[in-house]
């Protein structure tokens, strides 16, 4: 197993140094609100995406009907 670049043991060395820096009682509600921050951090990840998305899809649809009302044909002598 390797995340970030370390092994099994690290990790399991990691989660004991903050079991006895923090103690058993302060350590799940740590993980919750990391948790908890870990999904905002997701949603205004997922939100600022579907934004740019949105914004590019009609800058596209903008150009395509500019293009399209450019090629459109005139009558002679009409303005």
């Amino acid at each position: 197993m390797d995340f970030l670049g370390m092994g099994a043991m690290e990790i399991v060395l990691i989660l004991i140094v903050a079991l006895i820096a923090f103690g058993p009682g302060k350590l799940p509600q740590m993980a919750r609100n990391l948790g908890k921050g870990i999904r905002a951090f997701r949603k205004a990840a997922f939100d600022l995406t579907a934004e740019v998305t949105r914004e590019f899809e009609e800058e596209e649809k903008r150009a395509v009907e500019k293009q399209s009302a450019d090629k459109t044909p005139t009558v002679p002598g009409e303005k």
